[in-house]
């Protein structure tokens, strides 16, 4: 075994993809679902809020990527221009929101298998899934990168196939009631989604595998996030002119369940295909970035060492990958969605409210400060709109990380 040696992989192409790849999955397909039961037809103004908000911290990470390359994102930004005790604390929130996600995804996973073949049990399906995902990781970051091209290409057309039938059976009337949109649900619509937006910034994580990381790294975070928005909205314009605001719909399965609707043969058999295919490849990069950002850490002395270990076949951090995989697994046998995406978009939340303010010490011009300041705000307005339940569990989050780091680290 050789030391903190990665090795550069990853292209502008496979970037996007891995952009595109972390941000498109759970979000539309499960998550979706949980907002519009909060917004009803409003949903929409929602998904704008939530992308919004995310542009704007995109910024703060194309600011933070062109200052530093280093592997582990959000966790050495803040090493660089904050304090130990900040990187420290961004990174185990970063950690809990991804471990924390990547049971969210599985669960997806899990959720829409079982809907193409029923009386499968959920959770251990869902941990099976982490498991798979963690295998893939392990084999070598080549691997990932083409599994996950492949599968951001399929999920990308289903959706196109989603936005279709919404065109071909949209319903004006199902967006009469916008105009009495309650500010209350639209804000907890847009915290919720705000967590399938989380992974825009997820090629940050594994900077030191990217060729020319310090234009293609910015670059791929505003394309993927583009691209993303753009496929979340018309879905959801979609889904709402189908009819999708009606509370009848299952939410851990929305889109195949709307779609089903039409009585379009095989649409909702699809759709579920596809949401296999989407939760996947989030599931994959999930566990990629985890074990960057433990490996990251751990180079720092903010993480057992041995996750800093990098295998010299293959170039990636074994022991990180493996632990970001079953702590995911272990997770995901928990089941609750509800809780688990609300928790992880607290954790998400405060993750980039630290990276937005880290962006304003870079020596960005003005107006990106600015633009950084306006993000924090944006985040902590979000943080507030979530349930008092993961608010308390996520306050409960950092204690226990602060308690860590100056009882055990000092």
């Amino acid at each position: 075994m050789t030391k903190e040696k990665l090795k550069k992989t990853v292209s502008l192409f496979d970037a996007i993809a891995i952009s595109v790849g972390a941000t498109i999955g759970a979000g539309i397909f499960v998550i979706l679902g949980v907002a519009t039961e909060l917004a009803g037809p409003t949903v929409i103004i929602s998904v704008i809020l939530a992308g919004t908000v995310a542009f704007l911290t995109a910024s703060s990470f194309v600011q933070l990527s062109k200052a530093t390359q280093k592997e582990g994102g959000a966790y050495e930004f803040a090493r660089k221009f904050l304090s130990p005790f900040w990187a420290f604390l961004t990174g185990f929130l970063w950690l809990t929101t991804n471990v924390v996600g990547g049971a969210t995804v599985a669960l997806g996973f899990s959720l829409y298998l079982s809907s193409i073949v029923p009386g499968l049990p959920i959770a251990p399906v869902a941990a099976l899934a982490c498991i798979a995902a963690t295998a893939l990781n392990y084999i070598g970051m080549r691997s990932s990168v083409s599994v996950n091209n492949a599968l951001v290409a399929i999920k990308i057309l289903v959706l196109l196939f989603f936005v279709i039938v919404g065109i071909m059976f949209f319903k004006a009337e199902n967006f009469s009631n916008i105009a009495n949109a309650s500010l209350v649900g639209i804000l907890s619509g847009a915290a919720i989604i705000f967590f399938a937006y989380g992974g825009f910034a997820r090629i940050s994580v594994v900077s030191e595998e990217v060729k020319n990381a310090k234009q293609t790294v910015p670059l791929a975070i505003m394309l993927g996030l583009a691209i993303s928005t753009l496929i979340y909205l018309s879905v959801a314009i979609a889904a709402v002119g189908l009819g999708g605001s009606d509370k009848s719909f299952q939410s851990g399965t929305f889109l195949s369940s709307v779609i089903s609707s039409t009585n379009v043969p095989y649409a909702a058999l699809i759709m579920s295909l596809g949401a296999l295919m989407a939760t996947a490849s989030v599931l994959l990069t999930t566990v990629m970035g985890v074990s960057r950002v433990a490996f990251a850490m751990a180079r720092s002395n903010d993480a057992p060492k041995l996750f800093a270990s990098v295998n010299n076949t293959r170039g990636v951090p074994r022991n990180a990958v493996l632990m970001a995989g079953i702590a995911s697994a272990l997770l995901a046998l928990y089941g609750d969605l509800g809780l688990v995406a609300s928790v992880s978009s607290f954790s998400l939340l405060a993750v980039y409210a630290i990276s937005n303010y880290a962006a304003t010490k870079t020596k960005a011009s003005v107006y990106s400060k600015i633009i950084s300041w306006v993000g924090l705000i944006s985040c902590f307005a979000l943080m507030l709109s979530l349930s008092q339940r993961s608010l308390v569990v996520g306050g409960f989050a950092v204690l226990l990380a602060t308690a860590y780091y100056y009882l055990a680290k000092n």
